[in-house]
């Protein structure tokens, strides 16, 4: 039996995930049509994605943007058209289109957020690879979903990987989730010179190829503080129940401990396109060519334990998770100010978790009603965390 056309719409399309997706689209001739997309500002690559899938609908982050996107398209002489939409208004436009089957959740930052989550009330399947929506908002998103009755189908390769596991036994019989971690760049520097690492240094990842942000996360692990909080909503589990180790060759993505003692580890090659094939053609597992592991490179497998002295992030977003309402949230956003201004050379590398701190410290544990409490909590954690990055002085010689 053929299966039926499954129609599209990508939030992000121009991120590292977004094109990924669409190569895996590509690979698959005739068995997904791409509806919509939505972008930032890389007018490049997108007019790029809009040639080759003729969507009906694209946004891209503001006014200008949609206006040159415009000129750009009709100078192309295409013979339709997208209707082109911009800011929050268009995303949620991409992330509702009335007759996309799947929303594939890619964004970067809380500027998805309130799509996806428009799109799991309405009960759209959602192959989630954006980290706000859950580490932000995950009881508002599962409440949705478990109301609209559909699965969130996970992109990040270990929520993807605990995600197969898991179809290896029932969700009572599930002793523990264990995350993997690469462990970074920095997982044998000795602590006191991480002082002074770069931004150079801390974007050098040792296995994967990502964007800024989520590298800078993975040399801090606070990637995998995000992650344990989504393992927490998309599985069901008790906080207590997720584990984190250092897996340094990024082989065994993530593992499932039943209660009989039995652990299911799912294995596969750092190429992201294997879980965006699983999210998007799932229960089906569809053949591929495109990646493989090699087994004659695979000489070792090692694990150690993930050091919350050396990674103080990892112990932050568990200390959230379990306070739970507007920290994980802050956590997120504070984080997100952080690294950026890491980035900039006006922080030092461990300031990024010291602005964290701070920030968790000041802020009110409130519950969320709305995806508008959300968001007003997210803005409010990133006005506190420039305030802390302006008391956080660089020295001279760091800055230079």
């Amino acid at each position: 039996m053929t299966p039926s056309v499954s129609k599209l719409a990508i939030l992000g399309s121009t991120g590292s995930i977004g094109r990924q997706c669409l190569s895996v689209v590509e690979s698959m001739p005739g068995r997904f049509s791409v509806l919509a997309l939505a972008a930032g500002a890389n007018l490049d690559e997108l007019v790029g994605q809009i040639e080759r899938h003729r969507p009906e609908v694209v946004s891209v982050g503001d006014a200008v943007k949609a206006d040159e996107l415009a000129g750009r398209l009709r100078a192309k002489g295409l013979s339709s058209m997208p209707a082109i939409h911009h800011g929050p208004e268009g995303m949620l436009s991409v992330g509702t289109h009335p007759q996309a089957d799947m929303v594939v959740s890619a964004a970067v930052g809380v500027v998805g957020l309130e799509a996806t989550y428009e799109a799991v009330k309405l009960g759209k399947s959602v192959a989630l690879s954006n980290k706000e929506v859950l580490v932000a908002a995950g009881e508002l998103v599962m409440a949705a979903a478990q109301k609209s009755g559909r699965e969130l189908l996970p992109v990040d390769s270990e929520h993807n990987a605990v995600h197969q596991c898991l179809r290896g036994g029932e969700r009572g019989e599930v002793r523990r989730l264990v995350l993997t971690a690469s462990g970074g760049p920095f997982r044998k520097t000795p602590i006191a010179a991480l002082q002074n690492v770069t931004p150079e240094q801390a974007l050098a990842h040792p296995n994967w190829r990502m964007g800024n942000r989520i590298t800078i996360d993975s040399a801090t692990m606070m990637n995998k503080g995000f992650e344990v909080i989504e393992a927490r909503w998309l599985f069901g589990v008790r906080p207590d129940q997720i584990d984190v180790v250092i897996h340094p060759q990024s082989t065994i993505h993530s593992m499932v401990e039943f209660v009989d003692g039995s652990v299911l580890a799912q294995l596969g090659p750092t190429d992201m396109r294997m879980p965006i094939r699983y999210a998007l053609t799932y229960p089906e597992r569809a053949a591929s060519n495109q990646v493989a592991l090699d087994w004659s490179k695979l000489r070792r497998l090692d694990f150690a334990r993930a050091s919350t002295r050396r990674f103080p992030c990892l112990r932050l977003a568990r200390e959230a998770m379990k306070k739970g309402g507007a920290l994980p949230c802050a956590l997120n956003a504070a984080d997100e100010i952080a690294v950026a201004a890491f980035l900039e050379r006006r922080l030092p590398f461990l300031g990024i978790p010291e602005v964290v701190e701070r920030v968790l410290e000041r802020t009110l544990r409130q519950k969320f009603g709305s995806m508008d409490d959300v968001l007003a909590a997210d803005t409010e954690a990133r006005r506190m965390a420039r305030e802390e990055v302006q008391r956080h002085r660089v020295p001279a010689a760091a800055a230079s």
